[in-house]
Formats: C-alpha cells, structure tokens, sequence
C-alpha cells in the first residue's frame, strides 16, 4: 500500500519536513517514491508548502495520508479542495485557489512581522 506521509530532514532538535509518497513498509526516513510537499512546524504561523495537482493524482490512485499529513493537508485546505477535486471540479481552479491561499498567507505573514 502506498502511503503519503512525513520525512523528517532538518538538523538535530530542529526538524523540518517533507511530504512524501512512499511504499508502507518503508521506513519514515528511507525509500520514497516522490517529494509532493514540504512542511516546517518551527515557523510562526507553520509553513506548508503542497503540490496540490501531484497531491490529488496520488490519492486518486490510491495513496492513503498518514493521521499527521491529514491534518497538514486540513491545515492548508487540501482536503476541502480533494472533496470538491472528487465531484468533478477541475483541477485548474483548484490548483490556482490554492495558490492564491498560500500567497495570502504569506502576505498575512509579512505583515504580522513589520
């Protein structure tokens, strides 16, 4: 079974994320299959970067999020956009929506710091 789950990277006590589709029985730092995202806790607000098109074709073939990349996927609204992706929207809008969510949150960011 093919799983999207965590790989952590990043120095010692200082871990950062990617996002990875990889074979279940895998180790969490071994073979993977491909790199579809990055997610690092330590920022304020957390960074999440997805590539939602790959996101969508991976679970559409079957690859199960693991509890932890749900609730990342939830965080960022992947999964809202996946169930809309599932009755037919077209991945364009979707893509482009979340894109326009990211650069808002960024905007959002920069703000909060000045």
């Amino acid at each position: 079974m093919v799983r999207i789950r965590l790989r952590r990277v990043g120095l010692k006590a200082q871990p950062s994320y990617r996002i990875v589709v990889a074979d279940k029985e895998n180790s969490r730092d071994g073979r993977f299959i491909e790199i579809i995202g990055f997610y690092n806790p330590r920022t304020e607000p957390a960074t999440i970067t997805i590539d939602e098109a790959k996101a969508y074709d991976w679970m559409m073939k079957g690859a199960q999020p693991t509890e932890s990349v749900a609730q990342v996927f939830k965080a960022a609204g992947a999964l809202d956009r996946f169930a809309r992706f599932k009755k037919g929207e077209a991945v364009e809008t979707l893509v482009a929506e979340a894109q326009a969510a990211e650069a808002k949150r960024n905007v959002n960011v920069r703000t909060q710091r000045d």
